[in-house]
This record gives structure tokens, C-alpha cells and sequence, in this order.
């Protein structure tokens, strides 16, 4: 089990740069988990693309639905604690820590192509691509 920020999801499901890498990894590991803000941040992230005329309504809401679907079990909420433990200790959002604090609770990596969140958590965070 590995968790991935809304980012990595997005490459997965919007082919661009990076997808063939979010594809790659998938299939090395499956498990793929999240805090629950992925939903909102993956929504942004699909309304973005609608309001560029990228996506219809129908697309964005069917990659939504497999996204939630590649996702079901692996939600799990974190400790307002921990992340603002991480927000102490970094310049990371509140957003971003959430992802960390799930993958120190999991005690797995978290795949993510933030910059920010890779200097600040490089024991955790991993990139997607090297």
C-alpha cells in the first residue's frame, strides 16, 4: 500500500506528461490510499479541466466515479493532531500534511511530484518520477 496525493490520481486518469508514470505505478502497487480531501481536490482538479472545455460534465464525473472506485476501502481519515504536528515543522499546507500524516500512520510512502512536500518529508515522500 502506497498513498497518493490528488496529483498522482489526476496523471492516472487525465493522460498527459506523467500518466504513463501514474500507469507504471499503479501496477506496481495497487493499493493506492488517500485522506477523504482527495474527493474535493480531485473535483477542483476535473471542474478545471471543464471550465477549459477539456472535459464534459459526463467525462469528469465518470472519471470521478473510477477514481472513487480505485480508491474504495483506502479513505482514512487523519488526526487534526498530527497534522498540525507536520505544519509545525514545515511550510507545507494543511492540505499536503494531511497526506503525510496518512502515510505516517500507515506507515508507507507517499507518492507525490510536490516539491515542497518532498524536501520537507524526504524520509516519507517519494516522487514519482526520479
Amino acid at each position: 500500500m502506497i498513498v497518493v496525493d490528488s496529483n498522482i490520481l489526476a496523471y492516472l486518469y487525465l493522460p498527459g506528461e506523467f500518466t504513463s508514470a501514474a500507469e507504471g505505478l499503479l501496477e506496481r502497487e495497487p493499493e493506492w490510499a488517500a485522506p477523504p480531501l482527495w474527493r474535493s481536490e480531485f473535483r477542483n482538479i476535473l471542474g478545471g479541466y471543464m471550465r477549459r472545455n477539456m472535459l464534459s460534465f459526463e467525462q469528469a464525473r465518470s472519471l470521478q466515479a473510477e477514481a472513487e472506485s480505485l480508491l474504495e476501502g483506502f479513505e482514512f481519515e487523519v488526526r487534526s493532531q498530527e497534522v498540525m504536528e507536520l505544519l509545525r515543522d514545515s511550510e507545507c499546507s494543511a492540505y499536503d500534511c494531511e497526506f503525510v500524516a496518512l502515510a505516517e500512520r500507515l506507515d508507507v510512502k507517499l507518492v507525490t511530484m510536490d516539491k515542497k512536500v518532498l524536501r520537507a518529508f524526504p524520509r516519507r515522500a517519494i516522487s514519482l518520477v526520479i
